[in-house]
């Protein structure tokens, strides 16, 4: 019982540690962030690196995404008589939900771990030490830019997505099963609110941009300097910012549509 009490006290102490710690290097961060605005060309180049070749995937995923809310949407909606609000439930289950939160999970499992791997293979490389003895500050040389490119990129990514996965649907409901093309766009455009649906989908983008890439260059900073160091804080990025991904979600959800 004693070894139990021990070792919960043992895991409550570092969790207190490592979130005092996070959030230094969170405030950190964010003061050294106004030295970028003279060098905008380091947040130009992460987000090339970030966001161009996460396009693939994404806009990939967003398509067959498209296809199956078509086909799903189609299928629940004709039995009763509704088939032709399919273009406003593509579009909302879209713009509200899976665009932001699937870019996030994507965005968490293709650049998240490469920016770990990253500043893991850095610091195990003794580079960031290097920059330190040449009074160079790693946190605002080499994290800042990287985090403010992952925290633009990803509301681009979940638009790009969005709109992929439209036109998913519009292929799946309109071209192929034959619903109205006219009733699928007007629906759509009659339905989707600009503050309400976009607006919110567009806040949870950058939220999760925020989360997705702090978690992944923290975890990457502190990970320890061997190749087992580095792989283990490659899997702590996916399932941490994963797990905070959905639970962020349920949380602005339940704020913005109460």
């Amino acid at each position: 019982m004693l070894n139990l009490v021990s070792h919960l006290g043992g895991m409550v102490t570092n969790f207190i540690v490592n979130v005092g710690y996070a959030s230094r290097v969170f405030l950190q961060l964010l003061g050294r962030s106004g030295a970028l605005l003279r060098r905008p060309r380091l947040i130009t180049d992460q987000i090339h690196f970030i966001g161009n070749y996460s396009l693939v995937i994404i806009a990939v995923s967003g398509l067959f995404v498209g296809f199956v809310l078509g086909l799903q949407g189609y299928y629940t909606l004709n039995k009763y008589g509704s088939e032709q609000a399919l273009g406003l439930l593509v579009a909302l289950s879209l713009t509200r939900e899976l665009g932001p939160v699937v870019t996030a999970l994507l965005f968490a499992g293709r650049a998240g771990t490469s920016l770990t791997a990253e500043i893991g293979l850095m610091k195990a490389g003794e580079q960031l030490a290097a920059m330190e003895m040449m009074a160079i500050n790693p946190v605002e040389r080499v994290i800042a830019p990287r985090f403010w490119a992952g925290v633009i990129a990803m509301p681009a990514l979940a638009a790009i997505f969005s709109a992929v996965g439209i036109f998913g649907g519009y292929i799946v409901g309109v071209q192929l099963i034959g619903v109205d093309e006219g009733a699928f766009w007007s629906q759509m455009q009659a339905g989707v609110d600009v503050w309400k649906d976009i607006a919110n989908g567009v806040i949870k983008s950058i939220i999760f941009g925020f989360a997705v890439t702090f978690v992944a260059l923290y975890q990457g900073y502190e990970a320890q300097p061997t190749p087992e160091g580095v792989a283990r804080a490659t899997t702590r990025t996916v399932v941490i910012a994963s797990l905070g991904v959905l639970w962020l979600d349920f949380l602005l959800t339940a704020l913005m549509f109460n």
